[in-house]
């Protein structure tokens, strides 16, 4: 049986953005912001096991450097370099533009993606199932709720890029609802 990617490309991009996300933590938790993009990477992984994904490679790089220009001081000439264009033009497509207004930001980013092979929009879609977790203490109700209306409009926008995966985030959202009729 052939490997469906490369563990060599694998360790060359988790070791890249380990360097990169650095002290980095996830937010609100004691531990490495690595565990993380681990995690997107295992649900781009469990979609590429699933179905046809023409480039699994593509795919898992992305979903481990998909936060490096976002988060870190990483540019985009750096992931180019290490990782070619094609990687460095999903990252890009991924990252938010922090010149648009917040409310723009995201819509700005899935036209983007729109615009890239469908593996980076597995890797949004991969990106916001790891995100829909149980939200920090700290969140007031309002902005669940509008964490959840983004997650439906990732999924509007990109549900046709992996089958999977979009039915894993329809379920991720139909249970996240559930938080914002606790508070």
């Amino acid at each position: 049986m052939s490997m469906l990617w490369s563990p060599d490309t694998y360790q060359k991009a988790i070791d890249f953005a380990a360097r990169a996300h650095g002290e980095q933590q996830v937010p609100g938790k004691p531990y490495s912001y690595v565990v993380h993009i681990s995690s997107v990477c295992m649900e781009s992984m469990a979609a590429i096991a699933h179905g046809d994904v023409a480039h699994p490679d593509l795919a898992i790089q992305v979903a481990l450097l998909h936060d490096v220009l976002e988060d870190t001081a990483t540019t985009y000439s750096q992931v180019a370099v290490q990782f070619g264009q094609g990687v460095a033009d999903g990252v890009a497509a991924l990252t938010k533009n922090p010149d648009l207004p917040k409310d723009a930001q995201m819509q700005d980013s899935l036209q983007r993606i729109l615009l890239q092979p469908s593996e980076i929009g597995m890797v949004k879609l991969a990106d916001r199932i790891t995100n829909l977790q149980k939200p920090p203490a700290h969140w007031q109700i309002a902005k669940i709720i509008r964490y959840r209306h983004e997650a439906e409009q990732i999924y509007q926008s990109l549900h046709g890029c992996n089958g999977y995966l979009a039915n894993r985030l329809k379920e991720k959202i139909d249970l996240y609802r559930h938080y914002a009729n606790q508070i």
